[in-house]
């Protein structure tokens, strides 16, 4: 017990040192403090608040659309000049095109041309064959002058189609000509919607799903968006409960035939029953009165809370005596403003990651073969259908991995935070991107006794479940660092996973560094992250903007893999003290309701984690030197 607390004062000592031997070097611009965003005041009805906020999420959704629109763009001019150049792989040039199209099948159709002859693959739809070809004819006029090019987008059917051109600087005249479909676009709409709570979500009745006030069993509709605020949804036919002792075989089936049970699961020490009749409010009296549990609670929904040189080149700081690390990947520096803000840069001079410490992404999948994520993911799990891989069909959980792990100096898309670490996806949402309680906290435990060290949960609800607070407290007792996103309706009111002790709840900033406007808060907040058209990576192959708390929460999971990595002796507490010890205090003086203690620094947290590695190593040492003293 003594040497714990030991160890407990002295790791504190290392956080004071670290961190005052940062604040007395000179500060940049950037650390200047800025305005928070407020809450809409109360003076306001509630129908002008609500017509604002839902003004401000079409804003953020159309800016979301946009980015997408232009990583889209950029990604695919990109592999264009490339293919032109001749740096794609393949000995032929049908076989290059081959590779980049069965890349990219959002690719329609490529024209690699030349002054004498075209090599072709693909085909332009018969349906948008007279507006494509003449965007094309002017693609190929572009090239052959040695101009790029790129049309306005146009829709079809609901389709959206943009034409490129990008020539080859050696050879006048030659260059690649294209038909790309951008319904990525579209897809981020109707995600966002979602997400940032615009439509109301999930639909009742998809699952017998049906919506209650937060913490209780007040049955309330969900008619718009901005209802989903003060609701949480569970299943109509299903409970949770845990017994004092398990029931027996015999007991098992009394209980099935008195609630005509459809299915009985088992996770923990907790069950999951399913009845054929019996609503949610008659289980949960049956169980209270005929067996006296623990707890007997609603089977709650979880949603996504998205709102959606080869050590890399070294350019001197001004600011201090760290040297920013800046990465070739080709989207980085125009669209990815998120990582430079919170001092990543600076923070691999420190530390870039290690493959041992894996970190668990409890979401909607990830897609295993995006050529970003390449030799990044370890085999996961896929709790919603067991059989399947963990393959996303929402593009969530792929968006928020990229944002952890996307390779990095790779000369392609976008960078993840950590350079080595590895991402176990485990898919615990299914394609509407909602999920039980259930699933959610049997893929805690699975994420847990596979090896993760930290877990990101970008997902919540505004109902405390015992259920899911006992897989967390397992996880949090085998030392994973816990980390979630706060969620995307500028309430007040707890959310969780979130607002458990366990987790390190996230909130999440805009591009000014802001409180982002959709960003939930509280006093269980514990610091924020960038939040505001995160560029990240997404289903089929492709690059998408998103906003929200989800795209918050990886920022600091990936954080907490990187100080894992520097110092794997760190315990989970020490890991989640540094970080919220070492962030940016950006709102009110000290710990606030926006911000909490403040927007992570990356560069701070990894240089604590390493003098309290190098405090460690030298321990036994100075023990031995004071030892020494004494006897002399």
């Amino acid at each position: 017990m003594e040497e714990l607390e030991l160890r407990q004062q002295q790791w504190k000592s290392w956080i004071a040192l670290a961190t005052a031997a940062l604040i007395v070097l000179p500060l940049s611009s950037c650390s200047e403090p800025k305005p928070k965003s407020k809450p809409a005041p109360t003076t306001k009805s509630r129908a002008e608040s609500v017509e604002a906020e839902t003004a401000s999420k079409l804003k953020i959704m159309q800016h979301d659309m946009d980015a997408t629109s232009m990583l889209c763009t950029s990604e695919c001019t990109k592999d264009f000049a490339h293919l032109a150049s001749g740096h794609t792989e393949g000995s032929t040039q049908n076989e290059k095109i081959k590779n980049m199209m069965d890349m990219h099948k959002h690719m329609l159709y490529v024209s690699w041309m030349n002054d004498k002859r075209a090599v072709e693959r693909g085909a332009v739809p018969a349906t948008v064959r007279d507006k494509a070809d003449k965007l094309l004819s002017e693609a190929r006029a572009a090239v052959k002058r040695g101009d790029k090019y790129t049309s306005s987008p146009f829709l079809h059917d609901g389709h959206r189609y943009i034409v490129l051109g990008s020539p080859e600087p050696k050879h006048r005249g030659s260059g690649v000509v294209g038909l790309v479909k951008q319904d990525v676009v579209g897809q981020v709409e109707r995600h966002q919607r979602r997400n940032l709570r615009l439509v109301p979500y999930p639909a009742e009745g998809h699952y017998r799903v049906e919506s209650v006030k937060a913490n209780s069993t007040e049955e309330t509709t969900v008619r718009t968006g901005e209802d989903n605020g003060g609701a949480s949804h569970y299943h109509v036919n299903e409970v949770v409960v845990r017994f004092h002792k398990d029931p027996t075989e015999l007991e098992l089936a009394q209980i099935r035939k008195d609630i005509h049970a459809l299915t009985i699961q088992k996770l923990g020490y907790t069950f999951v029953f399913r009845s054929k009749k019996m609503e949610m409010k008659t289980m949960m009296h049956y169980f209270q009165q005929r067996w006296n549990p623990v707890y007997v609670e609603p089977h709650y929904l979880y949603m996504t809370n998205d709102r959606q040189i080869q050590s890399g080149h070294l350019s001197a700081s001004s600011s201090d005596n760290h040297k920013s690390v800046i990465p070739n990947d080709v989207l980085y520096k125009e669209y990815q403003w998120n990582l430079p803000t919170i001092s990543t840069e600076k923070g691999w001079s420190v530390g870039r990651g290690s493959d041992s410490i894996i970190v668990g992404v409890l979401d909607t999948g990830v897609q295993t073969d995006h050529p970003d994520l390449t030799g990044k993911l370890v085999k996961g799990m896929n709790i919603v259908s067991e059989k399947d891989s963990p393959e996303d069909d929402v593009g969530h959980g792929t968006h928020v991995a990229g944002i952890i792990a996307a390779a990095v100096n790779n000369g392609e898309g976008v960078a993840g935070m950590t350079w080595y670490n590895k991402v176990l996806p485990v898919k615990v949402l299914d394609s509407s991107g909602a999920g039980s309680t259930y699933s959610v906290a049997q893929g805690v435990i699975w994420a847990t006794d596979h090896g993760a060290k930290v877990i990101n949960m970008s997902l919540g609800n505004y109902a405390e479940a015992q259920f899911l607070h006992d897989a967390l407290k397992y996880a949090f007792d085998h030392d994973v660092v816990l980390v979630a996103a706060s969620g995307n309706d500028n309430t007040e009111r707890p959310g969780y996973p979130a607002a458990y002790p366990e987790v390190l709840a996230v909130a999440a900033t805009d591009q000014k560094g802001n409180k982002a406007s959709f960003s939930n808060y509280g006093k269980y907040i514990d610091v924020a992250a960038p939040g505001d058209a995160i560029a990240s990576t997404y289903p089929g192959s492709q690059y998408a903007a998103l906003s929200g708390t989800s795209m918050a929460s990886p920022h600091v999971a990936a954080l907490a893999g990187l100080i894992r990595s520097i110092n794997p002796e760190l315990k989970n507490t020490e890991v989640m003290d540094i970080i919220r010890q070492t962030a940016k205090d950006i709102g009110e003086k000290g710990k606030d309701i926006y911000f909490g203690y403040g927007q992570i620094d990356v560069v701070k947290a990894l240089d604590a984690a390493e003098q309290s590695a190098v405090s460690l190593q030298r321990y036994p040492h100075n023990v031995a030197r004071k030892l020494g003293k004494s006897t002399k």
